[in-house]
């Protein structure tokens, strides 16, 4: 990682580059570490603040990434090495060769970013959605900054709030001017990112925007926001553009708390919404701790599931209802796999594939166990094989459904629906059907001692999901006439 940037000024267009500063209070008024903040190889959530700034970086879309970085450099490079695996080129730029208080090294950054630049520190986490909204931004060619939503502990003075005193006075999303700490109480508070020009950081240290020992972003900053020259996005959680400081100790259990609320799987019913991931958040903390890998906790999901469809098929009343909460953990704890995935950046193609493949055969061992249980307690009575049919059926739907739902994701990935109203139906079977929250159903039908009528009816609902699904999917997944799409 310690390679040139692949890409110098030839072909980069838009905001592709990223200015890390893992020490240093970006709009400070001075370039030295202050005393008491957060170290960046902190931990939240098994990764370190800098190494999750750079993933996050990498997963909005940048391209690549100059770290400016003190002593602490070797550590950082080991930190980075040794975690999830970083795709674009860093480069890191020491401090010692590249004063901050120095024009010379805002020129070289002007030379080697293209057409603007991200500036931000590493004392935060972010999301990866904001990243790209700063990037579409960005294509208006204006300055940018970040402006944080005000905490209670932010309208009270207190912690960071207080030590940056860093407010923004905002009209019509532009940048109007900076307000002093002991001004008005209600304005945004700035974070520590910034989009700005490659130009202004060459001019501005040409024009006088440098003094000896301060880091000039924050006065380039107010020399042309006065003219309306800088754009204000305001980072909110409702639009998924959140952003969360951490710079003292107390900041990190916040940023703990702010990276599980914004877990949210792309289908999610209400059950998983508004039950499953308030338990599943407890176990997720532990498998964090142990280091389990996000397969391992999908084939022990998965394994208890197989274990509730063993109980179902002994055919008991209390064996059904010990099966069905067994399912019901399995469905908790498999809501735990992508969460590890997603606060671990371990995602892939291959992950999201077991998971989706292991709990589709896993309802089918359900449904196959509750029709042996159906057809043994009902031995020797007439009729009693059409429980063992009608599981049969359950099944073959099931894995109909699986089918085409891999074929409607394929569908989505290569952005090949013909129709608007296509892919809408799909995304909505996949978020509110296809998801896990029959489980609680199938516990209280095993507690009401009815566990046919829920053979039943998931016969007709898979068969039914099925129909549907197809019929959606059908005109997207004709081949053309001149070869494959």
């Amino acid at each position: 990682m310690n390679e040139s940037l692949v890409q110098k000024r030839i072909g980069i267009r838009g905001l592709v580059t990223a200015v890390l500063f893992p020490s240093v209070d970006l709009l400070g008024d001075s370039i030295t570490v202050r005393p008491g903040e957060v170290d960046p190889l902190a931990s939240v959530v098994g990764i370190s603040l800098f190494q999750r700034a750079v993933l996050t970086l990498q997963r909005g879309g940048i391209r690549q990434l100059i770290v400016l970085t003190g002593p602490e450099e070797e550590h950082l490079k080991q930190a980075l090495s040794s975690g999830p695996r970083v795709s674009i080129p860093v480069r890191w730029m020491p401090i010692r060769e590249f004063p901050l208080d120095d024009p010379r090294t805002w020129e070289f950054l002007g030379a080697e970013v293209g057409d603007c630049v991200l500036l931000l520190s590493a004392n935060a986490i972010f999301s990866p959605h904001l990243i790209e909204h700063l990037r579409r931004e960005s294509r208006h060619g204006k300055a940018i900054v970040v402006a944080r939503p005000l905490s209670r502990s932010s309208t009270m003075g207190n912690r960071g709030s207080v030590k940056s005193g860093v407010r923004l006075q905002v009209c019509g999303k532009r940048l109007t001017a900076w307000a002093p700490p002991p001004g008005d109480h209600t304005a945004p508070l700035a974070a520590a990112m910034v989009v700005l020009p490659a130009a202004l950081l060459t001019s501005a240290s040409r024009d006088g925007g440098m003094e000896l020992g301060r880091l000039p972003i924050r006065r380039w900053l107010e020399l042309v926001g006065g003219d309306g020259n800088v754009r204000v996005v305001e980072a909110t959680d409702k639009q998924g553009l959140w952003y969360q400081e951490v710079t003292v100790p107390s900041d990190l259990p916040l940023a703990e708390r702010k990276l599980f609320h914004s877990l949210r799987a792309d289908a999610e019913g209400f059950v998983d919404r508004y039950f499953n991931r308030k338990l599943s958040r407890w176990f997720t903390r532990l498998f964090l701790r142990a280091g389990w890998s996000p397969n391992v906790i999908t084939v022990v999901a998965s394994l208890i599931g197989f274990t509730a469809a063993v109980g179902f098929s002994i055919g008991t009343y209390a064996a059904g209802v010990v099966a069905a909460l067994l399912f019901q953990l399995a469905a908790v704890i498999d809501c735990c796999d992508g969460e590890v995935a997603r606060l671990t950046f371990a995602e892939s193609p291959f992950g999201a594939w077991l998971d989706l493949f292991l709990d589709n055969l896993v309802h089918m061992a359900i449904f196959t166990g509750i029709a042996i249980g159906l057809y043994t307690v009902r031995m020797g009575e007439p009729g009693a094989w059409g429980w063992l049919a009608l599981g049969g059926v359950t099944v073959l739907g099931n894995g109909l459904s699986f089918l085409l739902v891999e074929q409607a994701r394929k569908i989505k990935a290569a952005n090949r629906w013909k129709t608007a109203a296509g892919a809408a139906w799909a995304d909505f079977m996949l978020k509110n059907v296809a998801s896990r929250d029959f489980s609680l159903m199938l516990l209280l039908f095993a507690i009401l001692a009815k566990l046919d009528w829920f053979l039943s009816c998931a016969a007709v609902g898979s068969l039914l999901f099925a129909a549907v699904m197809a019929w959606v999917i059908r005109p997207s997944a004709v081949t053309p006439p001149n070869g494959p799409v």
